[in-house]
């Protein structure tokens, strides 16, 4: 399953949700920057909180490629 989310503080992001077995592979990616996150969660979780997950991570390697430049 694939969605574009618009976030506050982000802009537009792509979220993509694959579920492999138990596990699930959350992509998100930034459109404005091509900067692409996986976060891997229990395919149990519910949609919500595995976006969630991506974003927060996300949000986090943005910042930290902002304060290297």
């Amino acid at each position: 399953m694939s969605a574009m989310k618009r976030d506050p503080l982000l802009g537009e992001v792509l979220i993509e949700i694959s579920v492999v077995g138990a596990s699930a592979r959350v992509a998100a990616i930034h459109v404005a920057s091509n900067t692409e996150v996986i976060a891997i969660c229990p395919a149990k979780l519910h949609r919500v909180s595995m976006e969630q997950a991506a974003l927060r991570k996300l949000k986090f390697v943005l910042e930290r490629n902002q304060g290297q430049r």
